[in-house]
């Protein structure tokens, strides 16, 4: 055993020397500073279009093929509403202080317009799969950059990163909660938790759509209505909340401490482990839809990332903030969630949090086996991998459910980062198309239209195979 450890200590080693340089010097100046880059190119869109982004979510399906955009949407709801919101948020304040909930706010806000930019672009350059569509970052490095080795790299990533290891840290917090709560035995509720998540994965895509189009509502708003209820119940201390945030993200203190840095490194961190925005994972969800026009998705994920950050994250932060367990550095992850919950509306909030965990990244286990499987029919359309990936999912679910995961949350954050960096750089050198494209939808919108894309809209774009006005045309008349 001391050999296995040796070995285990020298990749945490390694792993925790990769996220210091990622974290520290590369990704929070490329996710903060691209996000304001993408915000002004598309001249602020996730203000000047936010109610547009509510009318888009009912968008019927143009075709009986594909998904409808809801059905997309809560595709990478399933994948972002997980153990983000309930343990990282956790996490990001034990670890960062309050001041870290100001710096989610900010990544999220920006980080809508880059989610809009690389939806878009998955739409753009989606490809048909039989009576579904698929693509995502690695089909456009492949059609716009024509560097299909790059997409392989990229789909190599998400698939380990989302398919195998997110799903081992999405286990281990419902099994580490239901022990918390009931002293359930994890490996026991690991193989539950495991088959019933292989019955639905076998089933393919539209399974998973009506899986979660079910689930991610639901669980959303019940924990939504308990943090109401919190917020309600001591409305009063709400001015003091935000003022500790605030305070905490800026003050002399944290300043001369070295708080500000924690405070912001933990904020992205997490943030992005939440919501997503421009790691280039929710573009596969968004490249499923069959929508009328690319910025539609583009428009629906923005809001996803707001939804996912800005509500319900802010609703786990206010449940923590507005007690002092956080202060008490006893609890972390989802335990101080339980605990917090727990002060503010009884002993049954620990059960509650377990039962809400369970939806929440049950959904999440759901949809980033989604996200694996469409990189895997990138790399090689073959039947065989397919199985053995579905096979892994499945056995990664019982291993995280029993596992210490210390190592599998840090290397979560490597690939996740690595992830981010790919595609943050590639849609910056192909982010013109999406910028036209919004133009477009813009346009028709100002005439009174639902807008309508076809690929001859754009002079030259070259690679929109689903966009062919004459191929939709013959489509929709059938």
């Amino acid at each position: 055993m001391g050999f296995i450890d040796s070995i285990l200590d020298g990749v945490n080693y390694i792993v925790d020397f990769g996220n210091n340089i990622l974290w520290t010097y590369v990704l929070i100046g490329l996710l903060i500073g691209l996000g304001i880059y993408f915000t002004i190119r598309t001249k602020f869109v996730q203000f000047r279009l936010f109610g547009e982004m509510f009318r888009v979510i009912t968008e019927k399906k143009t075709s009986d093929k594909g998904i409808s955009a809801f059905q997309a949407f809560t595709i990478s709801t399933a994948s972002r509403v997980g153990t983000g919101n309930l343990t990282g948020v956790a996490l990001a304040i034990a670890i960062g202080g309050p001041g870290a909930v100001f710096w989610m706010w900010m990544v999220a806000i920006i980080g809508m317009a880059t989610s809009f930019i690389e939806s878009t672009l998955a739409q753009v350059y989606k490809v048909k799969d039989g009576d579904n569509f698929r693509g995502g970052p690695a089909y456009y490095m492949e059609k716009v950059l024509k560097k299909r080795g790059l997409g392989i790299v990229f789909a190599i990533l998400l698939t380990l990163c989302f398919g195998l290891i997110f799903n081992s840290v999405q286990a281990n917090t419902i099994t580490g909660a239901f022990e918390n709560a009931f002293g359930t035995s994890p490996f026991i509720l690991g193989l539950i938790i495991a088959t019933v998540a292989g019955i639905i994965i076998f089933g393919g895509v539209r399974r998973i759509a009506r899986v979660t189009q079910v689930v991610v509502p639901f669980m959303a708003i019940i924990y939504l209505i308990i943090a109401f209820y919190v917020v309600v119940t001591n409305i009063t201390e709400i001015p003091a909340v935000f003022n500790l945030i605030l305070s905490s993200a800026f003050g002399m203190n944290e300043m001369i401490g070295g708080g500000i840095g924690a405070a912001i490194m933990q904020g992205v961190r997490r943030g992005l482990f939440s919501n997503e925005a421009g790691m280039g994972s929710v573009p596969n969800a968004a490249a499923t839809a069959n929508v009328s026009h690319p910025a539609k998705q583009g428009l629906l994920q923005s809001l996803g990332v707001f939804f996912d950050t800005i509500i319900i994250c802010s609703a786990t932060a206010f449940i923590i903030l507005l007690t002092d367990v956080y202060q008490m550095g006893e609890l972390t992850g989802i335990q101080l969630t339980q605990g917090a919950l727990e002060t503010h509306v009884g002993a049954w909030a620990t059960s509650f949090v377990a039962i809400a965990i369970l939806f929440f990244a049950f959904s999440s286990i759901i949809g980033n086996y989604y996200y694996g499987e469409t990189n895997i029919e990138f790399i090689r359309n073959n039947t065989i991998w397919l199985q053995v990936y579905r096979t892994a999912v499945v056995l990664m679910v019982v291993f995280g459910a029993v596992a210490e995961v210390g190592l599998v949350w840090n290397m979560a954050d490597l690939f996740m980062g690595l992830m981010a960096v790919i595609n943050l750089i590639v849609i910056f050198l192909i982010g013109k198309v999406a910028y036209q494209v919004l133009d477009d939808y813009t346009s028709q919108r100002r005439k009174g239209k639902d807008p309508v894309f076809y690929s001859e809209n754009i002079e030259g774009l070259e690679g929109a195979e689903c966009w062919d006005k004459a191929e939709l045309t013959s489509r929709e008349n059938k």
